[in-house]
């Protein structure tokens, strides 16, 4: 019996090792994407909430002290001096951006520092420091001048506060919040979904049917190529796209609640136009990946391979969602909307993010949709092959 064991071991594992595309596929692959993935992820979101090396921001102070000028101005700041209806309008301008910090001081502060008796009980002076934390360069001085005088009120033995009371510091709007949580996570787990889904039904439809034999009778049929591949990739799309909307619709909900429901993480700022727009992108992207996954299909003997050729696209897709992150000027510019997958990826994340522009919209669906259409003839030239249809 341990004879038959050890035989039955070694046959498996000279299957398994055979195989190359089995071994990288289930030993390396896994690995290799965690790795890429999440160091793609980590740089990205560092350069999402991170400002650009040598920025200066514009900073606006409200009674400013003398004695603290020179601690202010080793900040890359460039300061102006406001007074109380200013500082309301800067307020606004952080709202919308437009503003990057506000330091608001008490009048006198000095004096009421000095003045101060820690064992009163009464409240200390406050500073105000007010910023917006979906602009990188606001929360990136904001976290500057925060420590600098947190350090300044321990060395004299906490006699003023910072950021105290109810009042609102952080000038990001809900809108803001919600927009930038969602742009960042939504387009690689939507495009995650949307993979999946196409990948679920796409090789069993292709290569499953090469695999069971049953391409043969199809093709004996009397019906164009091209009717078999238009079929087959409408269909599929149909399908693959309810198990994306479906998966989609679940990540929408369940959002706000993964994180900790004080996020301030709200679907309702986006309307009915921003949902269609996003359909329309989403329907697209499906028929482009169904094609695309189909041809791989059509080259695979088995279910099994297929899944192993496609796997590669797979990894390319979540890499490519995860760009956005960058956020640079240059992914804005029309050409990057005729690149497959990374148009549909931009395009979501516009959406998400409230920045929608028509024209990259209605690129990316057009190019997914030529895309689609050349693909399905390249399917269409397969099904004509016996050498694919019918290899062994």
């Amino acid at each position: 019996m341990k004879t038959n064991i050890l035989t039955i071991i070694k046959k498996e594992f000279a299957r398994f090792f055979g195989d190359k595309g089995l071994v990288f596929s289930t030993i390396l692959l896994p690995g290799l994407m965690l790795y890429v993935l999440y160091t793609l992820m980590g740089e990205m979101m560092m350069n999402q909430f991170t400002s650009e090396e040598g920025f200066v921001a514009s900073g606006y102070v409200q009674n400013m002290p003398a004695e603290l000028e020179a601690m202010f101005n080793e900040l890359p700041v460039t300061w102006q001096d406001i007074d109380a209806t200013g500082a309301t309008d800067v307020q606004a301008a952080l709202t919308t951006k437009e503003a990057d910090v506000l330091l608001v001081f008490p009048e006198n502060f000095m004096d009421l520092m000095a003045a101060y008796d820690v064992a009163s009980g009464e409240a200390a002076p406050n500073i105000g420091v007010y910023y917006n934390s979906t602009k990188p360069e606001s929360s990136d001085i904001a976290n500057m001048i925060i420590p600098m005088l947190e350090a300044y009120e321990a060395s004299v033995t906490n006699k003023f506060d910072i950021n105290a009371g109810q009042v609102q510091y952080n000038m990001a709007s809900e809108k803001d919040a919600s927009g930038q949580m969602f742009a960042m996570l939504l387009p690689m787990l939507l495009m995650t979904f949307l993979f999946t889904g196409c990948n679920s039904v796409a090789p069993e439809s292709i290569a499953g049917e090469k695999e069971r034999g049953t391409i043969a009778t199809l093709l004996v049929t009397p019906m164009k190529r091209s009717s078999l591949a238009m079929g087959k990739i409408v269909s599929l799309s149909c399908i693959a796209l309810l198990s994306g909307v479906s998966s989609f619709i679940g990540a929408m909900l369940s959002l706000p609640k993964l994180m900790g429901g004080s996020a301030g993480l709200d679907t309702a700022f986006y309307t009915a136009s921003d949902y269609a727009l996003l359909l329309g992108v989403i329907l697209s992207t499906v028929l482009l990946l169904v094609a695309l996954i189909s041809v791989i299909s059509a080259f695979a003997k088995s279910i099994k391979e297929a899944a192993g050729l496609c796997s590669p696209l797979m990894i390319l897709s979540m890499v490519v969602s995860l760009v956005p992150m960058m956020g640079t000027e240059e992914l804005n510019k029309l050409g990057m909307f005729f690149i497959p997958i990374f148009n549909s990826v931009l395009c979501m994340n516009e959406v998400f993010s409230f920045q929608v522009n028509m024209v990259h919209i209605l690129v990316t669906i057009a190019m997914n949709i030529v895309y689609a259409g050349v693909l399905t003839f390249v399917l269409t030239k397969l099904f004509n092959s016996e050498k694919v249809m019918f290899s062994k």
